[in-house]
């Protein structure tokens, strides 16, 4: 381990100590700059040791957590306990304390389902049926024309069935909820006249999913348009500037929907409302202070009033619950901030993860590499030493195939005349060959003349040449004037080729001239 100096490590717990030593182990640094590095790595050492060797770049980490400290919203903190929390509630009056709001069930308009009873039933009380037909008929009928009279004269049970609503909803066409929106907000401005305010385009369900989701408020409207004051309501009150103006101000969070009681769907939420007058308004939010998930609603407006009353009691249950909500938020902000944190984390991590097994594998791949170039290079080194054993045994068994120098007597004779390279040193020597002797005799008395030179032609010990071994003359013989290449030939002989006397030159081949001689012979 490197060298701890004067720095206490006692303060550093198990797992870090044991990070250090792993680090320091690798690195061989000094303590007392092993461990800053390590805490800006999180003490997590395979970071640590990439940062060491590769160098310290923008750590994505540190500038994720440091940004998110700037953007993250704080809340405030609370302390309390029980014996404080028992006081605090005793103390205060009975009438100060909220009250839990009512629930606002998610409502989802079912088709109305018609029972059928069994075929001998039915056909048992067919004319009970028909009867109660025909009187409904003329009933409805009746209801229809008195609903033509004027409202002092009028019934007073057709005045209370339309202020509760309670009319048939079988006579409008029942639709999907975007359509029925569509149809509310059509017959809305075909009566009122167009108007800005925000009507949500879906059913009341979707209105409180998106509530719930983006924690803002949801205003409800219920019309029934057999009340008479529906229209006074909407016109005075409804579509008052101020109220259209607190409507569409973002700032307020708020999501409009309205509904038409004839229809199925706004006559369900009339229901689980407890709408009891007309026009109807609610206001629903999230009340996670009551530690309830669900959507409450905190405000009932019933009956028609005048505009400032309307916006006043809608803008004090807003303030109420407004709080609780931004508490909400900034809770649901903060967890997203936590989790993107953690996902960056993570993301850098792998990241670090990745750099670090590709370097793993690219260390792999060169020594893999390194060691199959010096396996080949040994075994390359191995066969050109094979190579040359077999080429020195290959010239001592030649040396003692090659026939003596005739007498000069012999008439059947060339005298040749050879120049020797001058890396052999021998310079020019002069032999006789007979005439039949072959061309492959002249080459094998060239590359055997050093051993000829001393004695070694008379060696009886290689008696055979080399399994295996295809012999290559490493030199040509050529003519000076004009310059020709006579080549090892075993078919041609020195009378019939070069005469009874000839001036020759050995010349040597390199390995580039060996390549190109055997493309021109090809």
């Amino acid at each position: 381990m490197a060298d701890q100096g004067d720095f206490d490590i006692g303060q550093l717990s198990s797992s870090q100590q044991e990070a250090l030593g792993q680090y320091t182990q690798v690195t061989n640094q000094e303590v007392k700059d092993a461990i800053p590095l390590l805490e800006r790595s999180q003490w997590n050492v395979q970071i640590a040791i990439a940062k060491f060797f590769d160098g310290e770049g923008p750590d994505p980490v540190a500038e994720a957590m440091a940004q998110q400290d700037q953007d993250l919203p704080r809340m405030a903190a609370r302390h309390d306990n029980l014996q404080e929390s028992l006081f605090h509630s005793a103390s205060q009056p009975r009438r100060s304390r909220r009250q839990a709001p009512d629930p606002a069930p998610r409502i989802v308009p079912q088709p109305p389902r018609i029972h059928r009873p069994p075929f001998l039933i039915g056909l048992l009380l067919a004319p009970f049926s028909i009867g109660y037909n025909v009187v409904s008929r003329i009933f409805r009928t009746v209801w229809y024309l008195l609903s033509f009279l004027p409202a002092p004269i009028r019934p007073r049970a057709l005045t209370n069935g339309a202020a509760r609503g309670l009319r048939n909803t079988t006579g409008r066409r029942m639709l999907m909820p975007q359509d029925t929106a569509a149809r509310f907000k059509r017959e809305f401005d075909e009566e009122f006249g167009d108007n800005e305010l925000p009507w949500f385009e879906g059913g009341i369900a979707q209105a409180q999913d998106a509530a719930k989701k983006d924690l803002k408020f949801l205003w409800v409207v219920l019309m029934s348009p057999e009340h008479d004051e529906t229209a006074s309501f909407t016109r005075d009150t409804l579509l008052a500037p101020e109220v259209v103006d607190f409507i569409k101000d973002p700032a307020n969070n708020i999501i409009l929907w309205g509904g038409n009681v004839l229809d199925s769907e706004a006559y369900q939420v009339a229901q689980e409302y407890s709408c009891t007058k007309f026009p109807f308004s609610a206001l629903v939010c999230l009340t996670p202070k009551e530690g309830s998930t669900r959507m409450s609603i905190i405000k009932r407006l019933a009956g028609p009033m005048p505009p400032s009353t309307y916006l006043s009691e809608a803008q004090t249950a807003i303030n109420k619950y407004a709080p609780d909500l931004e508490g909400a938020r900034a809770e649901r902000t903060a967890q997203e901030v936590s989790r993107n944190l953690r996902d960056q984390q993570d993301s850098a991590y792998e990241r670090s993860l990745a750099k670090d097994r590709e370097r793993a594998r690219q260390r792999r791949e060169a020594e893999k590499a390194a060691a199959e170039a010096a396996k080949r290079a040994e075994e390359e080194a191995a066969a050109a030493e094979r190579l040359e054993q077999q080429r020195a045994d290959w010239r001592r068994w030649k040396a003692t195939t090659i026939e003596a120098e005739p007498p000069a007597t012999d008439k059947e004779v060339a005298r040749i005349a050879l120049k020797m390279p001058e890396s052999s040193g021998a310079g020019r020597i002069v032999r006789r060959f007979r005439n039949s002797a072959t061309l492959e005799s002249l080459y094998a008395f060239v590359e055997c003349y050093d051993i000829l030179g001393e004695g070694a032609g008379q060696d009886s010990r290689q008696q055979l040449p080399p399994l295996d071994y295809k012999h290559e003359y490493r030199f040509q013989i050529t003519s000076v004037m004009p310059r020709t290449v006579y080549e090892p030939s075993e078919e041609q002989s020195i009378g019939e080729t070069i005469g009874r006397s000839g001036n020759l030159i050995v010349e040597e081949i390199g390995p580039d001239e060996d390549s190109e001689v055997e493309d021109e012979a090809t």
